[in-house]
């Protein structure tokens, strides 16, 4: 399973890369927000081309997907993000694809945990991408989705219900791989995205601890909270890599 984790998501390609190359078999993927963009897309059969595309873009490339929303509902829409990964696997149902998958949401009027496993596959990635604020929230199936980080940010439990030899998760929420501020210094106050995506970390760090306790899967490959921030989506490279590194050092234990 995938968790949510913004920009670090991208280090989900590198870990499932790493499984591949041990020759693992990847029968079911359970993911939220980022997470299930990029599982999703795996399921799909289309990795390799979302990898290429995500490689070559630069921070005006992701300024540029961004399509601002002039109501209230949220900053952006989210349609040329969408539309462009449909670009690239073109459209798909979720139980037409070879591996089984599960998609996070948030119901809000429901204020319950929803799970996406069948009908249009970015329908159900665009639910579990909803940030609230950023993105608008998604209308599907009589229901007001957002982002499933929300409530499972590490979404274990989809997967106990499927026969598999191991159970893996990538918590892209995971300990801190440097040292914080100088106690000496003040730290500098953060700016209004800044806050927005440190606050959703910050619930979603405590709720992925609370998920790793009660489930318990057989590996956990973890993904540094600080390695970039939430919409550092221009350094693809270096986080695919580092989720390559990161499932190695994890599985040669």
């Amino acid at each position: 399973m995938l968790g949510s984790g913004g920009a670090r998501g991208l280090a989900h390609i590198g870990v499932i890369r790493e499984l591949l190359s041990l020759g693992m078999e990847i029968k079911y993927i359970s993911g939220c927000s980022m997470g299930a963009l990029v599982g999703g897309i795996y399921a799909a059969g289309e990795l390799d081309a979302y990898s290429e595309w995500a490689r070559k873009l630069e921070r005006k490339d992701v300024i540029s997907l961004l399509d601002l929303s002039f109501g209230f509902q949220g900053l952006f829409k989210g349609e040329r993000i969408i539309g462009a990964l449909k670009e690239i696997t073109g459209e798909r149902d979720i139980e037409d694809m070879d591996i089984g998958f599960t998609a996070i949401a948030t119901d809000l009027l429901e204020q319950k945990e929803i799970w996406l496993n069948s009908g249009p596959l970015f329908d159900a990635i665009r639910a579990s991408i909803a940030i609230p604020t950023i993105f608008t929230p998604w209308e599907y199936r009589g229901r007001i989705l957002v982002d499933g980080g929300l409530l499972n940010p590490l979404p274990i439990a989809p997967a106990l219900n499927h026969a598999t030899d191991l159970i893996i998760a990538v918590n892209a929420s995971g300990r801190r791989s440097r040292e914080g501020p100088d106690k000496e210094k003040s730290p500098a106050i953060p700016g209004i995205f800044d806050a927005m995506a440190m606050t959703m970390d910050t619930m979603q760090n405590a709720i992925a601890r609370l998920k790793l306790a009660a489930y318990s899967p057989d590996i956990v490959i973890e993904i540094p909270r600080d390695v970039c921030t939430f919409y550092e989506f221009y350094r693809a490279e270096e986080l695919i890599e580092l989720g390559q590194k990161r499932a190695e050092a994890t599985l040669s234990v």
